[in-house]
């Protein structure tokens, strides 16, 4: 007799869950959007999905064929064709598929007038070795303040407050081509390949608005646009400002970018100090308007903060919005801590750096493509799991179903129960036991009577 394994069933959940997941966002026809399609016999849907749960097995997929553990259809060069593919358009594939789960499951839980917001951000993608790998380079990282081997991933996300989604993400290698280690292959500037790698070379600040607007033509919308001081400069602000969206930032304290302050072109260190602090407990220290650009220039507002870290320090934040008050600057600007949250997963669970050893910077976009999906999977799990609203108005039936039983239904069973007790251990009559039952319910509250009543007509 085969006796059938907790690991059995976990696996049957996580392919149910998988399932789903395919069939309400439409995976398969997504791929087909973005020139995934199958040159022969293994349909390329059954290659991503391998590849998606491939981080909640144990082994590796090399593993897998050493030990016998290896079921699939398709064979391991069948399975780094996919990923080496170079029309496949995986930036167009994860903006699809985070605004089909934005706009069809999100957005419906959360009210119109919530803040939803983009977060723009960069993470290291560290590579141990770089002769061979394709544009992998000598990039800076800000943790460190070092150079590191690898690549930045530059990452754009979408958030509500409660659910951060990754939209869309760009390893970017360096701009200059002393510090590119690995080889550069040429390809057609037209294709998708060419577009990839000179996106990919192309300066951090255009790269970030080039994410935006693939984001925006895929159908996702958002109020503000988060980012930090490393891209806060008035270049990409006024940008933000000019595909209808505000920003909120925090400056980096450089004497050499300057906003017009009361008629003057002041760097945020003069402003800071020919200003009068507030005191006390108060939640800021300044909040001023100022303009930003010299051209067309754009109203804001700057609001200082203590840094926490270090008392005798401050921070300074822009927002392109200047009716938003001081509190809703700062507190809307917390939710960028989010896509830091997002990145420690991707890094410690999902497996974002050491799972793929491929030397193609195509496979490497692939690999970070299927790392998102795996997220998206994740959080959209949580809050189904934690936010009941998403059962739909069957939850509101069940919750007023179960209302009516546990007031008037269970009576009706204590009634019954005793009822029955009573005439086995005493020998009462039918007659006896029915003017029991009718003092007895004399005696009840009146909506108690009520409830017997219609119970007893029900049954």
């Amino acid at each position: 007799m085969s006796i059938i394994t907790q690991n059995n069933a976990e696996k049957i959940e996580l392919y149910d869950t998988v399932q789903k997941f395919f069939s309400e966002h439409k995976i398969g026809t997504l791929l087909r959007k973005c020139n995934a399609s199958k040159e022969k016999g293994v349909p390329v849907i059954s290659i991503f999905r391998y590849k998606l749960c491939n981080v909640f097995r144990d082994r590796s997929m090399y593993m897998q064929q050493a030990t016998g553990a290896y079921h699939e259809d398709f064979s391991k060069n069948t399975f780094y064709r996919f990923l080496n593919s170079v029309k496949i358009n995986w930036l167009r594939f994860t903006s699809l598929l985070a605004s089909g789960i934005v706009n069809s499951t999100i957005k419906d839980l959360t009210d119109e007038k919530r803040t939803n917001v983009f977060i723009v951000d960069d993470t290291l993608f560290d590579r141990t070795s770089c002769k061979k790998t394709e544009l992998a380079s000598r990039v800076f990282d800000h943790t460190d303040m070092r150079y590191r081997k690898g690549y930045r991933l530059m990452t754009l996300g979408w958030s509500d407050g409660n659910t951060f989604i990754p939209v869309n993400s760009c390893l970017l290698a360096s701009s200059s081509k002393t510090n590119i280690i690995g080889p550069q292959k040429p390809f057609d500037k037209r294709s998708v390949a060419g577009r990839r790698r000179k996106l990919a070379q192309q300066k951090s600040t255009d790269t970030m608005m080039e994410l935006i607007d693939t984001a925006k033509a895929s159908g996702l919308s958002a109020d503000y646009v988060l980012f930090d001081c490393w891209f806060a400069n008035p270049a990409q602000i006024i940008s933000v400002k000019d595909r209808g969206m505000d920003t909120i930032a925090m400056i980096k304290k450089n004497s050499r970018i300057h906003y017009e302050y009361q008629g003057e072109q002041l760097n945020i260190k003069q402003i800071y100090s020919r200003n009068q602090k507030r005191r006390g407990r108060s939640k800021y220290l300044l909040s001023i308007d100022v303009k930003v650009g010299k051209d067309s220039p754009v109203p804001a507002k700057i609001v200082c903060v203590r840094n926490k870290a270090n008392r005798k320090d401050w921070l300074a934040f822009i927002c392109t919005d200047p009716a938003l008050s001081e509190e809703e600057i700062i507190r809307i600007y917390g939710k960028r801590w989010e896509i830091e949250v997002f990145f420690k997963t991707c890094k410690s669970t999902l497996n974002l750096v050491g799972e793929c050893h491929s030397l193609s910077y195509d496979a490497l976009t692939a690999h970070v493509a299927v790392v998102f999906v795996r997220y998206m999977l994740l959080a959209l799990e949580q809050r189904r799991t934690q936010d009941q609203r998403t059962l739909g108005e069957l939850f509101f039936f069940l919750v007023d179903e179960m209302a009516d039983i546990t007031f008037s239904r269970s009576m009706y069973i204590i009634m019954e129960a005793m009822i029955a007790s009573l005439q086995d251990f005493f020998h009462l009559t039918d007659e006896q036991l029915a003017a029991f039952t009718v003092d007895f319910e004399s005696r009840l509250p009146e909506y108690l009577q009520n409830a017997l009543r219609l119970q007893a007509v029900v049954a």
